[in-house]
């Protein structure tokens, strides 16, 4: 069973960064690869999505601040962070889309708190 390792959560202050990170137990072939956050008493929702083949989806709330990338050789995605802000405040998890027999299915993270505070 796979299964995908986060770090890099913290608290931070308003207009700080972090950079989170995911990787996967074994190496893997995802259909796509992204980042979801859920903030207290709302539902998970999709921060930014990187596909197959490139093409990268990412929320209005966070465009010009957050930048997924990924490392081959370390088998590892990230998400850097910058000019945090209280909104941003929520549990991240990574994900990984993968083709299955019948349907695609999901992987997920643990999940890492990230707290915007001053």
């Amino acid at each position: 069973q796979v299964y995908l390792v986060e770090s890099g959560g913290g608290l931070v202050q308003p207009g700080g960064s972090l950079n989170l990170s995911c990787t996967p137990s074994e190496r893997v072939t995802p259909i796509s690869k992204g980042w979801y956050r859920q903030a207290p008493g709302k539902p998970r929702e999709m921060v930014v999505i990187i596909s197959s083949n490139g093409k990268t989806d990412i929320a209005a709330a966070v465009k010009g601040r957050f930048t997924i990338s990924r490392d081959n050789t370390k088998n590892t995605m990230y998400l850097q962070m910058n000019n945090l802000e209280p909104e941003d405040t929520a549990v991240y998890y990574c994900n990984y889309r993968m083709l299955g027999p019948a349907r695609p299915f999901d992987l997920w993270g643990q999940g890492t708190q990230v707290t915007v505070s001053s």
